[in-house]
């Protein structure tokens, strides 16, 4: 069987089958990290895509490196041939855009009259001015590339990955190894990062080469040892959306296309929090607005992820908060990435296509020597969201918004 979210699902094995895995992260409310770990929020299960991994499965707090295999999903009667593995990238910094509204936040803070108040901080300061006076420590030039934690994250999934399809991923089959990603540049590191967790499967204790932030060419040549090729860009492939014409028109250059998500902005859930923020802070509430108190909230998760510390901004926020601004980044790629629009999903037929079309590959070859092993690094949400559309909502014709749902 394999697990799927929130359920299993069964499979019918015969002898020798192509098996598709699709490595995404199932995000559960109930996936908060152990007590005793010291660098923890309440507000993690609701980062939706900014979670840390580990927070999402803390599973892979004992040891990250060790595979957690279902006793079902191998049985002796499954014979896994192929292995398509679909991936996001690792842990990455803000985006410029992102770093340049949590600037604008942060002026707003400093520029607090002395002696305003509001709600205190652990050390008895008010939030305000233990934020005005937390390091601003992001930098225009970091613009969403992959941060070492990032690197870590797909090494480690590289070495789970070999322990546990060891036959898949024997030194033999390294040569029948694609791995195609998009030209975004924390893809890229991410492919050359998951590399460097395969040079550590086949070479224990022989330090990896140092990739780290460079590109195709430089790869290649720091891995002669072995016959994989380095991760090849192919936009059209990974980054169909910005290739489909009616995608681009109806959706994505559509300033209307996101009506639903402009009003919940605008609505009394997301202005209660506007009010409450000012009045933490002690700042005009005409100054705030609903991006930047997604910044805000935001800022937390990747504080908690990249730095592995709890600043001042999860303290912003309480549960009922978080509930909040989870459903707005929720309804945005509903509208926007997931059914809101048929558009949405068929225009990723070209990706399915080209994953099924190995599978069937695999199928007719029989022989597991003569395979292709394709490893699909595709890191937009796309895919995540259509491939469980028999776990997709009904719709949502306005923005039910239910705080116990």
């Amino acid at each position: 069987m394999l697990r799927g979210p929130g359920r299993l699902l069964r499979v019918t094995a015969a002898p020798v089958a192509a098996l598709a895995v699709a490595l995404v992260s199932s995000l559960s409310r109930c996936s908060l990290l152990e007590p005793e770990d010291p660098v923890v929020s309440a507000l993690s299960p609701y980062f939706g895509t900014k979670t840390r991994y580990e927070d999402a499965n803390p599973g892979l707090l004992p040891n990250p490196e060790a595979p957690r295999r279902d006793p079902e999903l191998l049985e002796e009667t499954c014979t896994p041939v192929q292995l398509v593995a679909l991936i996001r990238h690792g842990t990455r910094y803000p985006t410029a855009k992102q770093i340049r509204k949590l600037r604008q936040l942060h002026g707003l803070l400093q520029a607090r009259r002395p002696g305003d108040d509001g709600t205190r901080a652990a050390g008895g300061r008010s939030l305000g001015a233990a934020l005005a006076n937390w390091p601003l420590w992001y930098a225009d030039w970091m613009d969403g590339q992959l941060v070492e934690k990032g690197r870590q994250d797909m090494r480690q999934l590289a070495l789970r990955l070999a322990s546990l399809f060891p036959a898949l991923f024997s030194r033999e089959n390294y040569g029948r190894l694609q791995l195609v990603t998009s030209s975004k540049h924390r893809c890229v590191d991410s492919g050359a990062a998951f590399l460097q967790g395969l040079w550590q499967h086949y070479h224990p204790g022989v330090p990896p080469p140092d990739v780290a932030g460079d590109r195709p060419g430089r790869l290649a040549s720091a891995y002669p040892d072995m016959e994989c090729g380095p991760p090849r860009i192919n936009d059209k492939l990974m980054r169909f959306f910005d290739y489909c014409e009616k995608f681009l028109t109806q959706v994505e250059k559509n300033a209307t296309a996101l009506y639903h998500v402009e009003a919940f902005k605008t609505g009394p859930e997301m202005q209660n929090i506007l009010n409450k923020v000012a009045a933490t802070l002690q700042v005009p509430v005409n100054n705030l607005s609903a991006d930047l108190i997604q910044v805000a909230f935001f800022t937390c998760s990747f504080d908690l992820a990249i730095k592995g510390v709890k600043s001042p901004w999860c303290d912003v926020f309480d549960i009922d908060d978080a509930k909040v601004l989870e459903y707005l980044n929720d309804l945005k790629q509903y509208w926007k990435r997931g059914y809101g629009y048929t558009i949405n999903s068929r225009s990723s037929c070209t990706l399915f296509q080209d994953i099924f079309q190995h599978l069937d590959k695999a199928i007719e070859q029989k022989k597991r020597g003569s395979v292709d092993f394709l490893h699909h690094p595709l890191w937009n949400k796309h895919f995540c969201l259509h491939l469980h559309i028999h776990f997709s909502i009904s719709g949502i014709e306005e923005y039910p918004w239910n705080m116990e749902g």
